[in-house]
């Protein structure tokens, strides 16, 4: 991945191909100079709705380099969501999203998220291609 400038990341974070696994979708724009990343996400699962799918829709972050060895990357991902409360009740809750990735240069890792009281842990981070 570039190290000058600005450039789009489209990553698939999760057990793809696991039945009813949260699969997090991340795709943003990072600015290399200065380690922010600013996107946007959404978890998907294989379950009932109208929870089968989260929208996040303004994620920040920033890209951290450790420099040992092999540089290793540490991104820390959070946001906010809607989530409407239970039925018949017709109220809404700010819920919480925060993600963090080790990853190497080439995006190549795991990362673990939290969201709803829902936590995933140690799970592969995929780079998507366009």
């Amino acid at each position: 991945m570039p190290i000058i400038g600005a450039y789009l990341i489209k990553l698939e974070i999760g057990r793809v191909g696991t039945p009813g696994a949260p699969i997090l979708h991340f795709a943003g724009v990072v600015n290399a100079p200065t380690g922010a990343i600013n996107g946007t996400a959404e978890i998907t699962q294989a379950i009932a709705p109208p929870n089968g799918e989260i929208t996040i829709p303004n994620v920040t972050g920033q890209i951290r380099h450790l420099g040992l060895h092999e540089d290793k990357i540490i991104v820390t991902l959070t946001g906010h969501y809607y989530e409407p409360g239970p039925p018949p009740t017709n109220y809404i809750r700010l819920e919480k999203f925060e993600a963090v990735l080790h990853v190497d240069k080439s995006w190549r890792g795991t990362a673990s998220f939290t969201y709803g009281g829902h936590t995933v842990d140690n799970v592969p981070v995929k780079v998507l291609e366009e």
